[in-house]
């Protein structure tokens, strides 16, 4: 916020008061969520627009909603992992899943980068270019970087408490994986003195999802302070994002390809769904990610969306979804690095062979396991590869100010991938609901609550001939039932450094 009186910031955020009044209206009115968001986004531009430099004070309303959404990340993975996995019945099912879901995760990541590469070496990237560099800035990103040994002992769950405080997605994971795997190993026998834990832990879960369909109702009132501080911010830096447009345009094209292209074949091929059905599903929730870029924030709706549009089982959704936030993430920790890469090779003139390209390809894969549960994903990410592989971290300082606006669509790759590899994980496990898919249409939630139909039996497809046998059956997702969550919107971000609130290194880089 300002340190003195701004009566321009005062007006913009008295406009922006204005307009959630009037949001807050139209939703009495039933106007659908989705048709909200999309107002909101279209107003939040104009504000941005009209007050760019004067939005301190409603930049809080977005910062202060990310946090909100945040806070519930931590619980809400831990028990969902630890509903659906104690409902597995073994510890091999969990086993199949968690490398089924690393392999799709990784695959995704593996393709885009090829894909990135390939486009960047064709279009000369950074040819002609004309460079400055300075090292100012640059030993605060090298700091970003850190030992082997530090990041996979930073994937260890070490103090429980403090891994839920800094929401360390990977250790929160396997905390609840471990206790999980010993209620199974524990309840071999079904001991009934061992339902009493496992009847609080799927009771807490519907108080979860409860706190987090809550939360997710003030999404629209969000995007509209958070597209109109990203606004501004494109607008301040408008001739660095037009040296660097080059840069900037490949980012986002590739995001979009590899969200819709991309994940549309493999959806085709591997889970045998129809793609544009499954966009139609996740188009609220894409555009929602291209506009807050939270990947962590993906979580509270992601898991829902799945389970009651796509027919994802929960034992499924609750488990590759929060992987796909960390490993994998071809927007952030795939085609931004190669780009970056690829840019200062071209830039700098160095005499790159093909086999240093794949040792570039290679060693981005490897990275973007090693950021899992890191901070900043998209500026680590590109740090580490550029550090392995000589490259000057300087190129990487002149290139911050247009990170911010190409982590919204990289986020959006993010979601989608991570909901793809979710998806096809299902169908490779005979465990993705055909009827709950087919059925399922786009209601608004203030006016019904969506079922969430049974997942079918393990080991068999489901198909529209026995959803009503197994409607029949009481399952786990019962719980959900009566969850008044939209189902339309997932929140990603990249969280850049200095994208929100955190000081950019101060940049004397120039571009002619």
């Amino acid at each position: 916020m300002p340190d003195t009186f701004d009566l321009v910031s005062i007006l913009a955020l008295t406009a922006t008061l204005a307009v959630v009044v009037i949001l807050i209206g139209l939703r009495i009115r039933r106007v659908g969520f989705t048709s909200l968001v999309l107002i909101a986004l279209a107003l939040g531009i104009g504000i941005g627009v009209l007050f760019q430099g004067h939005l301190d004070y409603v930049a809080f309303i977005g910062d202060a909603y990310i946090q909100i959404i945040t806070a519930i990340v931590a619980p809400l993975i831990f028990i969902s992992i630890l509903s659906s996995v104690t409902s597995l019945g073994s510890t091999a099912k969990l086993r199949t899943i968690g490398l089924s879901s690393l392999f799709w995760l990784l695959l995704t990541n593996a393709i885009a980068i090829v894909l990135t590469l390939a486009v960047a070496l064709t279009v000369g990237l950074g040819r002609g270019a004309e460079l400055e560099l300075s090292s100012e800035g640059s030993d605060a990103l090298s700091g970003l970087v850190k030992p082997l040994d530090q990041v996979l002992l930073g994937l260890l769950p070490s103090n429980i408490a403090g891994d839920v405080a800094s929401n360390g997605i990977v250790p929160i994971i396997l905390f609840a994986v471990l206790f999980a795997v010993a209620f199974l190993v524990a309840n071999r026998n079904r001991d009934p003195r061992l339902q009493t834990f496992k009847h609080f832990i799927d009771g807490a879960k519907q108080v979860v999802m409860t706190a987090v369909g809550f939360v997710i109702e003030l999404t629209p009132y969000a995007v509209l302070a958070l597209v109109a501080t990203t606004t501004a911010t494109a607008i301040a830096r408008i001739e660095t994002v037009i040296a660097l447009v080059g840069v900037l345009v490949l980012t986002i094209g590739l995001a979009f390809v590899s969200a819709y292209v991309i994940n549309g074949v493999l959806l085709r091929v591997f889970a045998d769904v129809n793609p544009l059905r499954w966009f139609k599903f996740l188009t609220p929730a894409q555009y929602t990610a291209f506009t807050t870029q939270s990947s962590v924030g993906t979580l509270p709706v992601t898991i829902p969306t799945l389970i009651r549009r796509v027919g994802v089982k929960e034992e499924v959704a609750a488990f590759t979804a929060p992987i796909g936030t960390t490993i994998g993430m071809p927007g952030c920790s795939g085609i931004w690095p190669i780009l970056v890469a690829v840019f200062s090779v071209h830039a700098l003139g160095i005499d790159y062979s093909l086999a240093d390209y794949l040792a570039l390809a290679g060693i981005c894969l490897l990275v973007s396991l090693g950021t899992a549960g890191v901070p900043g994903t998209a500026i680590v990410s590109a740090t580490a590869v550029l550090t392995a592989v000589g490259l000057p971290l300087e190129i990487l300082v002149l290139l911050i100010p247009i990170s911010a606006v190409a982590g919204t669509a990289s986020t959006m790759a993010n979601v989608s991938a991570a909901a793809t590899a979710a998806t096809i994980v299902a169908r490779r496990q005979g465990v993705l609901d055909d009827a709950v898919f087919l059925s399922s249409g786009a209601p608004d939630p203030a006016e019904t609550a969506v079922d969430a139909a049974p997942a079918v039996r393990d080991g068999a497809s489901a198909t529209r001939d026995d959803a009503a046998v197994r409607a029949a059956e009481p399952t786990d997702l019962d719980a959900t039932r009566e969850l008044n969550i939209p189902d339309e919107i997932i929140l990603g971000r990249c969280e850049l450094p200095g994208s929100r609130t955190a000081a950019e290194p101060p940049l004397t880089t120039t571009i002619r």
